[in-house]
């Protein structure tokens, strides 16, 4: 209505209009007594009431008096309306309710009206207002005595009267109301009993008028008040007077005007008022009535104590006496035989309204001295009561005394225990525990009820209060609820119950007279005395057995010792500890607890049991703050750093026995909580205790300081070293931030002292949990620390880190302190300042706080810019300098640390911006040197403004998870891994180009480090940073798309750590209501887990032996815990619904199995063992020289039930275990089974297909070879197997085949020409020959060399040779290369006819010299090379297609040495294809005819498959597969290493050995070039022994031995390979590689296989025979295909069988890493190797 709003004219119209409505319809209806209105007309006459509220002050005066009339007419119909009552009615039509509530609602707006136009009127007269004062006194009298009057609508029309009343008389003031509104008010008393002890809404509306109207009239006329008040009070005494009829009602009157004028009082808060009513009610007690026990005793009390708690003087020593008094009194009739005849009002005196009457007392006063005095007087009260409970039963003496509790720890909840007590009132203090122990009022602190059974029995005969104190021990509770939480309240203002000394216990009278030996509690009972020795011993926690209290007299001194005991356990208890004080320095209650260890002359029983009750107060504590829901987590962490400082202050205390229980304490603390360790306040003060040992009280006294001083510096180590093996990075930050602090002085030079040999050191750590242990937070660390090394010195590093961190800071400072000296008319250019800035020092007249701001406002912008220039850049793919990074993102870190510091800008926009930038830049970058640097500023914030954790944290984890949807790094694309570096050839898929995802998997590692160190730091105390992890973990595992990249195994296992790290501790710090989103991330996370093993294991080579002993370390880490982890997956993993899973794609298979595991324990189970086979594998791989005992060991039938839990999860894990276990054959067959079961749910999964395309499935033609059409498509190696016989050239598994090959470009097949030009002889189809036929049209390349491998194949010395199976090529050869021929275009017969011509004229010219004389040769060449023309520029080498030949060199030809065959090399100008044409090189080539050079293809296919794997995987290894075609019978071009000799070529010139040779070549040993060309030479030769142990190469003679210009092995000649050996077969070499003398001189300098070079030589080796074991099948194929080829290689034996046992299948990692040790020992410096050099050297004349 507010808003409504018109002028005057306006006004005037709707006025007009509502009163004539108004008044007309007023005028028919107010001749009914109840009117005749109509529930419409109501609501109408309501709102136009309002309408008119509103208009009143715009309307004129004759409206406004028109308008008073009508709604006077309203209240005055409305009092006969309310006397009518429901049985009264003739049946209306309209409810009688609603009319009557609507009546009421109009007469309320009537009665504002009405006060409204009386106040906003000026001429108002004293009859108006007495007018219109009587006419809403008499409504409110008709609202009080109405049958209506308990309806909400007449307690608000009540309210409004009596309200419009109070203003109108404060307004006009008017001293007749008084009386009116005393008849008023005795009437509401006389109808409030009601609403029973509630007097009701118009009783409490009479009040609050009443108070208002006094007020009011207080000043202007206080005879009349007080008048008023004596009139009522005078009805207090009238109850006697009255009439027996009349009794009942005055009774009810009276009863109700006490608590009235008690509230009125109070309301008023006058000492006048209070002073007058006080004494009529104190004489009413003593005298009259109300001396009895009666009701009007009890409300008399209670408006005593009411007015007595406002705290006047007077009348409040006046009410304490009377309330102590009555109280007393009460005391001799309790137990008595006359109780028994007492009124209940007697006891309910006793029990409920004297306490509550001290209670209201002790809660309303606020005098300093008056609460002191009250507080004296409760505690003498409370010793009274239990002098006089002494004679009575236990029972009574609680109930005496228990109630007084709640009142004296009201009246002791401002007192601050920990200042000093006077004596008399300590007294009292001691007193009142020795009785709340001795009757049992304090809450049980002993949960343990066994060891106290046998004296409970003992004594319960004889119900003294010894046995009554055992059983407040133990408990249970026996007595009222509110005297355990008032025990409760009053330990936090009790003070310590010191003594002076011990004597005094003896002395007390008090107390002597409670155990006098003739009590029942007396010392010379011997079951009291046995009780109260239990009770002692049970108080304190068990820790001091009962026996050794024989000493402690069971009188005085165990009752102190159990008050004691009580006392600070309770204190404890409560609240944790917490003393009420405004010192912050004096918070905990140790303090106290402490105290009592300085009593002097403490005999050793006493303070036996003093240091046990310390104890046991301490483990309250630590029980407090463990509980869920005590308090806060502020609270709690209030309470932890206020007991942690003050023990930390205790270590310098002078008394040995106080520094030891300090350092027990300090010590049971930090275990327990160990957020302790990172809190700056107790590492400041810890660190500082150092230097003010010298300055302390122990200066006097050399050997305290001695001792002092070497227990502070063995915490101090302790300290350090254990908040850094917990989280290493939060306590890097922490010290840097000290270090900065320091200064100069002899403090430091002792904390450097210390600090010096102190460093974190993760290879001697245990693996006991702690997170230094992971490799990625000791990462992680070092970038904290701003070190690149694992072993982080702490001295060190924290000077070097903080030194960088002031540089910074100072230049913040140093830049807003000049540009704040500037003077603005100085400048000659001030185009560099901003205008903001330069607005603000031009106009002069804003503040040096403004100033500032401005500046740090442009600083902001400045760094904004430049850091947002950094993300840009990355965006773009650019390559981002991490020099200027780092310097930008440190100088960015100090300004917002300036900036906080002086309390500016933390809440402005830019801030939080350049806080965020400072949290995504990194994740943008994605380098590792980012990612050092994000962590390094990261902590430094942490560490300099923890109030900026929780804000950091969100930033993080928003960033991690940008990089979860954006796929980078860990989370980044599945073939980005080594197998995707060799595809097509041994892995399937399509060859792609990716991108090396290894540096984004170092950025995450590092970025996962830090997180997990914050783990450990806000996992105690901080649940919203503990939130924000469990956000980022949903985030990372809710959709598992994990690379599958090996180099990402250590990280990606880290992350499941984390993930369980988090899982445990929320499982166990939540309430179970809490727990059913952590089982559902506990399920995600197994599920998690489990994906990584869905591919087959691989292997990635770090660069340096210590990442890849970080990547071992890491899962071992994983392994650990999760042997350790107690929370197993929910039941969610036993059915088939999972989301995101793959059971649900499956089947509802249950997995509850066998040897009576859930399906949740064999989840776990699996999980638990492939780990512990990938750590097995990763610790091999990371230590190959290393024998250790294997963590595995799986029996057969355990590994097929792992089978078949891990089919359910997901049928790639059941795969994948039978490439990890390929020994295991009956879990094959397993496999197997279950594949073919589930054909048509694996098609996208291609490892399954060997296990249901089998020779058995084409012998039966199995229906499951209808699937192939739509599998996924497999290797080309594994093609080619199904080329092989046994599957006898199934259409179904031909057609596949060929898919497979036509998927992927020809170029990528060419490498395999010679298998597929095998493969025609099993092609009865002709699929094979059809698709050489569209792969030659498709690319020349191919149809080239398909040609010349054809040429061979056609040769019938080649071709017609026995065959196991097939049909001879050269039934087939001569068509199929017709038909290539008769496809090509003629620009593609162009191309073939010139490389054709072109190239069998260079290799005719080796026959053209065969008949010559050897002088004559070369000669000849140069005549035959100049007939030889280059025509085009599109001729390329065909052992080397991407090189196109510009020219020859014609002086260029060498004829070769060989036995009857006349080789030449040619030197041919050649240019990369894809580079600059103008770039020429010379690529030299050998020409052979008569030779075979078959076997050297099939041999260097091999060591090229060797060559890719090894560079995938990314090991150092070197193999060179030079190129080599055969182009016809006995006709093949081989390509020449480049910038190589042989070692019969090097001997001719010398005769030194290869080390000799090297040295002469590279310089002496020791030097670069040396060196280097030893590493270079060992990682050749241990590629090519691996490939030596594979191939079985022979006739290794110094001739087939090439060495590089740097220092590189090559072999050549591979015409003895496989089972084949000169001398017919003899197998002379009998080792598995060469490795002679003179080569293991080079290697192993020790001579005895201990050097580092040697030790380096056999690892490599190992790895590589690792990595070359897990692509067996792809080379096994790639020879198989050939074994009906007529090679001489597959003449004898079983050639493939022993090829593919070379691998050892059966072995595992560690036992094929062995294998390859004792094969390099075997091969060193061999017999037979030396043996077979001397037979060449004697027969060929080839240097040994």
């Amino acid at each position: 209505m507010n808003c409504f709003r018109v002028d005057e004219a306006a006004v005037d119209q709707i006025g007009d209009c509502l009163l004539r409505k108004w008044i007309i319809s007023s005028d028919e209806d107010s001749s009914s007594p109840r009117g005749n209105e109509s529930i419409d007309d109501l609501e109408r006459y309501k709102i136009g009431l309002r309408l008119f509220i509103n208009i009143m002050g715009k309307s004129k005066d004759a409206q406004v008096l028109k308008l008073r009339s009508a709604s006077v007419r309203q209240l005055k119909t409305l009092i006969p309306l309310l006397k009518i009552r429901k049985r009264e009615l003739n049946g209306g039509e309209v409810p009688l309710k609603q009319t009557i509530c609507l009546k009421m609602e109009v007469a309320q707006v009537a009665a504002i009206l009405q006060t409204k136009s009386l106040l906003s009127s000026r001429n108002s007269s004293d009859g108006l207002v007495w007018e219109t004062v009587t006419l809403l006194m008499d409504v409110a009298d008709s609202c009080v005595t109405s049958p209506w009057r308990r309806i909400q609508a007449c307690e608000v029309l009540f309210e409004s009267l009596l309200s419009s009343v109070a203003e109108i008389v404060s307004a006009h003031g008017n001293r007749t109301i008084l009386h009116r509104l005393r008849l008023l008010i005795l009437c509401t008393c006389a109808y409030a009993d009601t609403w029973g002890t509630n007097q009701g809404a118009l009783f409490k509306s009479v009040v609050r008028s009443t108070c208002s109207i006094i007020q009011a009239g207080w000043n202007e006329d206080r005879s009349a008040v007080e008048s008023f008040l004596l009139s009522l009070a005078a009805h207090v005494r009238q109850h006697s007077e009255q009439e027996d009829k009349e009794k009942p009602t005055v009774a009810v009157m009276q009863l109700n005007v006490i608590p009235l004028l008690a509230e009125i009082a109070a309301m008023l808060n006058k000492s006048e008022a209070v002073d007058m009513l006080m004494p009529m009610f104190i004489e009413c007690l003593e005298e009259g009535e109300a001396s009895a026990p009666s009701l009007l005793r009890l409300r008399l009390l209670d408006a005593v104590a009411r007015m007595a708690g406002l705290g006047f003087e007077k009348s409040y020593r006046e009410a304490i006496a009377l309330l102590t008094k009555s109280y007393k009194d009460k005391l001799s009739t309790v137990g008595s035989t006359h109780s028994r005849t007492l009124a209940p009002e007697a006891t309910t005196e006793r029990v409920e309204t004297l306490p509550l009457a001290f209670y209201v007392i002790a809660g309303g006063l606020k005098d300093h001295v008056l609460r002191n005095d009250y507080r004296q007087r409760l505690l003498i009260l409370c010793s009274e009561v239990g002098l006089v409970a002494e004679a009575k039963s236990g029972r009574s003496g609680a109930d005496l005394l228990g109630p007084l509790l709640p009142a004296v720890a009201e009246i002791c909840s401002d007192f601050q225990p920990s200042r000093a007590v006077e004596p008399s009132l300590l007294k009292l203090f001691r007193n009142l525990w020795f009785y709340i122990v001795l009757f049992g009022l304090a809450p049980p602190i002993q949960r343990e009820q066994s060891s106290l059974k046998s004296y409970a029995i003992s004594t319960s005969s004889m119900g003294s209060m010894s046995a009554m104190a055992l059983q407040a021990v133990a408990g249970p509770y026996l007595w009222n609820a509110q005297w355990s939480a008032a025990v409760q309240r009053l330990t936090e203002a009790t003070p310590p119950l010191l003594v002076s000394s011990v004597k005094w216990m003896e002395d007390e009278l008090e107390l002597n007279a409670l155990h006098n030996p003739g009590s029942r509690r007396g010392s010379g009972n011997e079951k009291a005395v046995t009780a109260q020795r239990a009770a002692l011993a049970a108080s304190l926690g068990g820790r001091v057995e009962i026996s050794s209290l024989s000493t402690i007299s069971a009188g005085v001194k165990a009752t102190y010792l159990l008050a004691v005991s009580f006392l600070e356990v309770l204190r404890f208890s409560c609240n944790g500890g917490i003393l009420r004080t405004q010192n912050p320095e004096t918070r905990s209650s140790l303090i106290c607890t402490f105290m009592y260890l300085e009593t002097p002359q403490l005999t050793p029983d006493v303070y036996q049991c003093l240091s046990a009750m310390v104890h046991r107060a301490f483990d309250a504590a630590i029980t407090w703050l463990c509980d869920k829901a005590t308090a806060s987590e502020d609270e709690k962490d209030s309470v932890l750093m206020a007991h942690a400082t003050f023990l930390i202050q205790q270590l310098t205390h002078r008394n040995e026995n106080i520094r030891e229980m300090a350092d027990s304490l300090l010590s049971q603390l930090r275990n327990r909580f160990p957020q302790v360790l990172w809190n700056p306040r107790c590492v400041d003060l810890l660190l500082n205790l150092l230097g003010g040992i010298s300055s302390s009280a122990l200066a006097s006294d050399p050997g305290a300081m001695v001792a002092c001083r070497m227990l502070v510096q063995q915490r101090v180590r302790e300290w350090i070293t254990y908040s850094l093996l917990l989280a290493p990075a939060t306590t890097q930050g922490l010290l840097e931030e000290q270090f900065r602090k320091l200064k100069k002085t002899a403090h430091t030079s002792e904390l450097i002292i210390l600090f010096s040999d102190l460093h974190l050191d993760v290879t001697k750590m245990d693996m006991s949990g702690q997170a230094a242990i992971i490799p990625a937070v000791t990462a992680a660390a070092a970038a904290a620390a701003g070190a690149n090394s694992t072993t982080v010195e702490v001295l060190s590093t924290g000077v070097i880190s903080a030194n960088v961190k002031s540089n910074y800071v100072g230049e913040i400072v140093g830049m807003k302190k000049l540009y704040a000296g500037i003077n603005i008319n100085q400048l000659q250019d001030t185009k560099a300042l901003t205008a903001v800035w330069l607005s603000s020092k031009v106009d002069g007249k804003s503040s040096p706080e403004e100033e500032d701001a401005s500046l740090s406002a442009l600083l902001f912008s400045r760094f904004l810019l430049c850091l947002q220039q950094f993300v840009t850049a990355a965006e773009r793919g650019e390559s981002v300098d991490a020099a200027e990074y780092h310097e930008a993102c440190l100088r960015a870190t100090a300004l917002l640390l300036s900036d906080m510091v002086m309390h500016l800008m933390t809440t402005s926009e830019s801030f939080v911006q350049l806080l965020r930038l400072l949290c995504w830049c990194p994740a943008y970058i994605f380098t590792p040197a980012a990612m050092e640097t994000g962590i390094f500023v990261w902590s430094w914030l942490l560490s300099a403004a923890p109030q900026l954790r929780c804000s950091l944290l969100s930033e993080l984890v928003d960033a991690w998870l940008w990089t979860v949807d954006t796929s980078h790094g860990l989370f980044g694309a599945e073939n980005c891994g080594p197998a995707a570096k060799l595809r097509p050839h041994l892995t399937p898929g399509e060859p792609v180009t990716v991108k090396d995802s290894i540096e984004g998997i170092l950025a995450h590692r590092l970025w996962l480090g830090f997180l997990l160190d914050r783990f450990e730091v806000v996992k105690h105390n901080s649940r919203k940073e503990l939130l924000l992890i469990g956000r980022l973990l949903q985030g990372s595992v809710k959709k598992p798309r994990f690379t599958s990249h090996p180099a990402a195994t250590g990280t990606f296992f880290t992350l499941m750590l984390l993930g369980f790290k988090f899982c445990a501790w929320q499982l166990q710090n939540l309430q179970s209501i809490e727990t059913a989103g952590i089982f559902l991330l506990e399920d995600r996370i197994y599920r998690s887990a489990l994906s990584w093993f869905a591919a087959e294991p691989g292997w990635y080579d770090w660069k340096t032996e210590g990442d890849a002993q970080s990547e071992a370390q890491a899962v071992s880490t994983f392994v650990y815990y999760l042997t350790s982890y107690q929370h197993e997956p929910s039941e969610n993993l036993k059915s088939g619904t999972q989301e995101n899973g793959y059971i649900s794609n499956f089947r509802n298979v249950q997995l509850d199995g066998k040897h009576g595991q859930t399906g949740k324990e064999r989840v776990k189970q699996l999980l638990l063992m492939l780990s512990q086979h990938e750590a097995d594998r990763l610790e091999t791989w990371a230590f190959p020289l290393k024998d250790f005992v294997p963590r595995l060991r799986v029996h057969a039938d355990r590994l097929l039930e792992f089978a078949k839990t891990a089919w359910l999860i997901d049928p790639r894990i059941a795969l994948s275990l039978v490439a990890r276990f390929p020994a295991f054959n009956n879990l094959r067959s397993e496999v197997a089974v279950m594949v073919q079961e589930h054909l048509t749910e694996l098609r996208e999964i291609p490892e399954a297909l060997p296990y249901f395309v089998t020779p058995k499935a084409v012998d039966e033609n199995s229906p499951s070879l209808q699937q192939l059409p739509h599998w996924a498509l497999c290797s080309i190696t594994r093609a080619l197997e199904f080329l092989t016989p046994p599957y006898k050239g199934h259409h179904r598994v031909m057609a596949y085949v060929l898919r497979v090959m036509e998927s992927y470009p020809p170029e990528r097949v060419t490498f395999f020409m010679p298998q597929l030009v095998q493969a025609l002889r099993y092609d009865d189809g002709g699929l094979v020959e059809g698709y050489l036929m569209v792969a030659a049209k498709r690319s020349n390349l191919f149809a080239h060399i398909l040609i010349w491998e054809l040429q061979v194949g056609f040769h019938t010395a080649y071709s017609n040779v026995e065959y196991s199976q097939g049909v001879p090529l050269s039934e087939i050869v001569p068509r199929v290369k017709q038909r290539i021929i008769d496809s090509f275009t003629a620009e593609t017969y162009d191309i073939f006819i010139r490389e054709f011509r072109f190239f069998d004229q260079v290799t005719s010219i080796s026959g053209f010299l065969y008949p010559l004389p050897k002088e004559e040769r070369r000669g000849a060449i140069r005549q035959q090379l100049e007939k030889i023309e280059v025509t085009g520029d599109d001729l390329y080498l065909p052992t080397a297609p991407n090189k196109l030949v510009r020219s020859i060199q014609l002086d260029s030809g060498i004829p070769l040495q060989s036995a009857a065959k006349v080789p030449i090399m040619i030197t041919f100008n050649v240019v990369d294809k894809e580079g600059d044409s103008k770039d020429i090189i010379q690529q030299a080539c050998i020409f052979k005819v008569g030779d075979d050079c078959r076997q050297d293809v099939l041999a260097l296919q091999v060591i090229a498959l060797l060559r890719d794997i090894f560079q995938a995987v990314g090991l150092d290894l070197y193999v060179f597969p030079y190129g080599v075609l055969p182009t016809g019978y006995g006709r093949g071009i081989i390509e020449v290493v480049p910038n190589t000799r042989s070692r019969n070529q090097m001997g001719e010139i010398s005769d030194g050995g290869l080390y000799e040779l090297f040295q002469q070549d590279y310089g002496p040993v020791g030097s670069v070039r040396f060196e280097a060309a030893r590493d270079k030479f060992i990682v050749s030769s241990a590629g090519y022994a691996v490939a030596s142990l594979l191939l079985q190469p022979k006739d290794r003679h110094n001739g087939n031995l090439l060495f590089d210009n740097e220092g590189r092995l090559v072999h050549i000649d591979f015409g003895f390979i496989l089972e084949t050996s000169p001398g017919g077969n003899l197998r002379f070499e009998s080792a598995q590689f060469k490795l002679s003398h003179e080569m293991t001189q080079l290697i192993d300098p020790s001579g005895v296989m201990r050097s580092e070079t040697w030790n380096r030589f056999v690892s490599l080796c190992v790895k590589g025979y690792l990595a070359a074991r897990q692509h067996m099948d792809g080379i096994v194929n790639t020879v198989l295909l050939m074994i009906d080829s007529g090679l001489p290689c597959f003449s004898r034996g079983d050639p493939i069988g022993n090829l593919r046992r070379r691998f050892h299948p059966d072995m595992t990692e560690r036992e094929a890493a062995n294998f390859m040790i004792r094969t390099c020992a075997d091969a060193y410096n061999k017999w037979s190797t030396a043996g077979y050099d001397l037979i060449q050297y004697l027969q060929q004349g080839i240097e040994k």
